[in-house]
């Protein structure tokens, strides 16, 4: 027997990780109402922190787009880094109780119950964000280019239709959901973070839409225009709260599409329905002339 094998240091295998994320969406949709709400505070939070971060790198003017875009991507990590290890509720991640619904642990109601109430607590959490960033004058960094960078993410992600939206939000819950299960393969902190990076910076880097971030956009973006720091010749039509429902509502519906059905369903149905079902038992062979304890029985008088 291996090292690895004594300490468990191996990561958990697809089937093991599906089988806790089973476990952990019936433990989220049967958390209290009040507990809920105040860990997706937390993790509208801690994503609204990824978003923040991620404006400062693509604030720097010399960078080239990859470049921007690729450590933009990087930082954002932060954010799930957050959600998963320091513990919260998020609305993209807690999609995947799907896979608790499917397998009938988890009842219809209770997971719309929990996917609303953590979508609203997550919006409440990157408005909080939102005014302490706001006004801690993070925005006047780099001579105000940090708020034109939130003013352009803005404004590009509202001018999107909202069929280009729907999609480019499956495509990001795929990713994030995807970055949840290698998370859940590690049995480290280290091993957790890096198993995240990789599918929330390709997401970022993509330019999906993941829903909650752009809260965050949207929220610091109308709080800049509000108080009329949008520099002199940029068009800001597109930033007001219509826009902001016009990107983020398909954003929602497509982060549940690729989160619920592209991720959670296909490894339930893969890894507890193909490779997680238990064969019904063997019957044991009869033996001519009388059933096993009666052969084990002549065994053990011949004996004596």
């Amino acid at each position: 027997m291996g090292t690895n094998e004594i300490l468990g240091m191996d990561a958990y295998s697809p089937a093991e990780i599906e089988e806790k994320v089973e476990k952990l969406g019936v433990k989220k949709a049967n958390t209290p109402p009040l507990a809920s709400f105040m860990l997706s505070m937390v993790a509208g939070g801690s994503i609204g922190l990824g978003a923040m971060y991620y404006c400062i790198v693509i604030s720097d003017p010399t960078l080239g787009f990859a470049a921007s875009r690729l450590l933009g991507g990087l930082v954002f990590c932060l954010g799930l880094a957050l959600v998963l290890i320091a513990g919260a509720e998020l609305f993209t991640g807690n999609n995947l109780i799907a896979m608790a619904w499917a397998d009938g642990k988890v009842g219809t109601g209770a997971m719309l119950r929990n996917w609303t109430r953590v979508w609203f607590g997550n919006l409440v959490g990157t408005l909080v964000l939102v005014f302490l960033v706001y006004m801690a004058h993070h925005t006047d960094l780099n001579g105000g280019r940090v708020g034109l960078a939130v003013l352009q993410t803005a404004a590009a992600k509202a001018a999107k239709p909202m069929v280009t939206v729907f999609f480019a939000g499956i495509l990001c819950n795929m990713l994030v959901c995807l970055a949840v299960w290698l998370a859940m393969a590690g049995r480290t902190v280290t091993d957790k973070i890096l198993g995240l990076m990789l599918p929330v910076s390709a997401f970022v880097a993509a330019g999906f839409e993941h829903s909650i971030a752009n809260m965050y956009y949207f929220g610091m973006a109308l709080a800049l225009k509000a108080t009329g720091h949008v520099p002199e010749g940029f068009d800001d039509s597109a930033i007001t709260l219509l826009g902001a429902m016009h990107n983020i509502i398909p954003a929602t519906l497509g982060n549940i599409v690729g989160g619920s059905g592209f991720v959670g369903i296909v490894y339930y149905v893969i890894y507890r329905k193909g490779f997680g079902a238990k064969p019904a038992p063997a019957p044991e062979p009869a033996l001519a002339g009388g059933s096993v304890m009666e052969a084990q029985g002549a065994v053990v008088k011949a004996q004596h």
